[in-house]
């Protein structure tokens, strides 16, 4: 029974946000080409310890209880269809959507959450024509890491000060949904403007009438996911550290 109603729970929280998503397909995250080469590069060897360290944390993990990487398959599933519905913002050059980060990254760990997103970002740039294999190192730093981490660290502060699973999964999801795009903004005006702090603005504000909503829904939603998994199977946020999982 519990195996049933987890599946549901995670393909709920998927096909939610993606039915409330835009249904054209645009290009996504930072589009090919959209940064100069340096800067490209330069993201690229930001992201790939992130996603060693991940990838070995998955590993040890999987050696401790081999049915984590089950999980890790679950949750890569639930932010490729999350983060593969854009909705366009022109102004930016980009398109705002939802990330699933957040949810990720409690359940798995940062780490872990930070090789879910590179393999879905890797797969939408090369078979949906989504962001790009150029941009992939800053979609990965935006999305994946600062998604990620802002997400998980949201969460384990909201528990700490006495918050409830529900109230710190929403703070995570959002958090993790508005910091994704805070990071993006960041980039593009890096990488495209002379005039840092005008163009982050600009391409920020370009984001808050989609964005703003669509965090409020994810947090809401990964909130409902966590409290369920935190009442239901407490293991699983353990990080793959003694969970006994059926899947």
């Amino acid at each position: 029974m519990k195996k049933c109603s987890l599946f549901k729970l995670i393909l709920w929280f998927s096909v939610s946000l993606a039915v409330l998503s835009s249904k054209e397909v645009f290009a996504m995250h930072l589009s090919e080409g959209i940064l100069p080469a340096k800067d490209a590069i330069g993201a690229g060897i930001l992201a790939l310890p992130f996603v060693i360290i991940g990838l070995k944390k998955i590993g040890k993990s999987k050696k401790e209880n081999p049915l984590y990487f089950s999980m890790v398959g679950l949750l890569g599933a639930a932010v490729f269809v999350i983060s593969a519905f854009p909705i366009p913002v022109p102004i930016a050059g980009t398109c705002s959507h939802p990330a699933g980060t957040g949810l990720s990254a409690i359940i798995l760990g940062p780490f872990p959450s930070v090789v879910v997103a590179a393999v879905a970002l890797l797969i939408q740039a090369l078979f949906m024509a989504h962001g790009g294999l150029t941009t992939l190192g800053a979609n990965i730093l935006t999305m994946g890491i600062c998604g990620s981490f802002c997400g998980y660290f949201t969460y384990k502060f909201a528990k700490k000060v006495g918050f409830s699973p529900f109230v710190s999964g929403f703070f995570a999801g959002v958090v993790a949904d508005i910091t994704t795009y805070a990071a993006t903004a960041f980039v593009l005006a890096f990488s495209l403007s002379n005039d840092f702090v005008t163009a982050f603005l600009e391409i920020g504000l370009a984001f808050v009438p989609t964005q703003i909503p669509l965090s409020i829904l994810e947090g809401v939603i990964t909130g409902f996911a966590v409290r369920y998994v935190f009442q239901n199977r407490p293991e699983l946020l353990s990080h793959g550290r003694n969970m006994e999982v059926q899947i």
